[in-house]
């Protein structure tokens, strides 16, 4: 029952941290930049945020973004980040896609334990590996865009990666090592039975 616990409590929480990924790669607020103090920024129209995609300009009623299309004069660093936060949001699908395969109240067949079970460590390492790429784009695109301008606060796109990046580490973590063996994986069957009480009530039953 743990187990089974545990391997909800894993998909839950990647899937969750899955789609804070998406939206940290798909939005422009990464960093908020200001060459003065906000105030005066906010009265001179140069109140900017930056992100993977544009540059934008935030002002009273005024929201402008200009897109960052020549790949061939970009930073290295947004291109890196570009690749890192992509690479990240592809490996959550097939991540997603096998937990999905491997959850109690999924059967395939007559399948062993054993074979969800591998499937589950392989989505593990996937939820790992999207978790690293997203932490070190979104830690390594503030460090060198403030090189370049003056930050002055983070964006809700970087907080949001952030969040998606622990919650897929902890989830990937959690299937990993804490989810149970292949027998705990095979023994996570759910079937209906007649009985003497209900003819739908569910048990579980031990391969």
């Amino acid at each position: 029952m743990v187990a089974t616990c545990l391997q909800v409590v894993g998909f839950v929480t990647s899937f969750v941290g899955w789609i804070g990924v998406i939206v940290t790669t798909s939005t422009n607020d990464w960093v908020v930049t200001c060459g003065y103090t906000i105030p005066t920024c906010r009265k001179l129209d140069e109140l900017g945020s930056k992100g993977l995609w544009a540059d934008c300009v935030m002002a009273t009623g005024l929201y402008h973004c200009k897109p960052l299309v020549d790949i061939l004069i970009l930073p290295g660093y947004v291109q890196a980040c570009r690749a890192l936060m992509i690479a990240a949001s592809v490996l959550g699908l097939p991540a997603i896609l096998l937990l999905l395969t491997v959850l109690p109240c999924i059967r395939m067949g007559h399948e062993p334990g054993v074979a969800k079970y591998r499937r589950a460590q392989l989505a593990g390492v996937l939820l790992i590996l999207l978790a690293l790429c997203a932490i070190v784009a979104t830690i390594w695109f503030p460090v060198c865009a403030h090189r370049e301008t003056t930050i002055v606060s983070f964006g809700y796109s970087l907080y949001a990666g952030w969040i998606g990046a622990v919650l897929c580490l902890v989830g990937g973590c959690v299937i990993l090592c804490c989810a149970g063996d292949a027998q705990a994986f095979g023994e996570n069957r759910f079937y209906y039975t007649s009985g003497s009480s209900s003819p739908t009530h569910a048990k579980s039953a031990h391969v």
